[in-house]
């Protein structure tokens, strides 16, 4: 059993907050422990909580086919919640749900170590750009400690808003230019080059 694994039974049987009294399945996330790809989105939502596996739905589906179009499948990327459990009424994750989960989601991406994470929606999103609108920082990469974090809208928005679906499927297109620019930099390690990828 590897510490991801022994993570996710954590994770099933947390009581850290209210949630865990309603929920069906808790949701940790799935994908390849060694992935350089992350995804974290909001909650888990009706589909999810009866499977326990993130990312089931519509968004899901959508999320499979933006993948698709960069030559990704589901099985190459990690993806997670910002909260694993669902919320009544697919309601916007508390404060205080959103602390009570802080540490799982840390210790994923502190395991998995990925070389991207790419938020998906607002809650995410203000854990790595607190302060920021989605609007204005979507498809805007920030590195910190090594880790490249890069703000999308939420599939979801997309299909409920289709005026954000183009936005959603340009931004998934400079993924794969995103990763091409990291291996460079971590080859080169020049402090010009991390200066530029900031302002990509």
């Amino acid at each position: 059993m590897t510490r991801l694994t022994e993570l996710y039974d954590e994770i099933r049987t947390c009581t850290r907050c209210v949630l865990a009294q309603g929920r069906t399945r808790a949701v940790p996330g799935e994908g390849p422990e060694t992935a350089d790809v992350m995804f974290i989105g909001e909650a888990p939502g009706f589909h999810e909580d009866k499977s326990g596996r993130p990312f089931v739905g519509a968004a899901g589906r959508f999320l499979e086919d933006l993948l698709g179009g960069i030559g990704l499948r589901r099985e190459d990327v990690y993806i997670a919640n910002v909260i694993k459990c669902r919320p009544p009424g697919n309601r916007s994750p508390t404060p205080t749900e959103i602390e009570a989960c802080r540490p799982y989601l840390d210790q994923q991406i502190e395991l998995i170590q990925p070389r991207i994470v790419i938020t998906l929606g607002r809650f995410s999103m203000e854990r790595y750009f607190p302060g920021a609108r989605i609007s204005s920082i979507h498809g805007i990469p920030k590195k910190i400690d090594g880790v490249l974090y890069y703000p999308m809208y939420h599939p979801a928005a997309a299909l409920h808003q289709p005026s954000l679906h183009q936005d959603v499927v340009d931004d998934m297109k400079k993924i794969p230019e995103l990763l091409e620019q990291i291996e460079q930099i971590e080859e080169s390690n020049r402090p010009e080059d991390a200066e530029q990828l900031s302002l990509f």
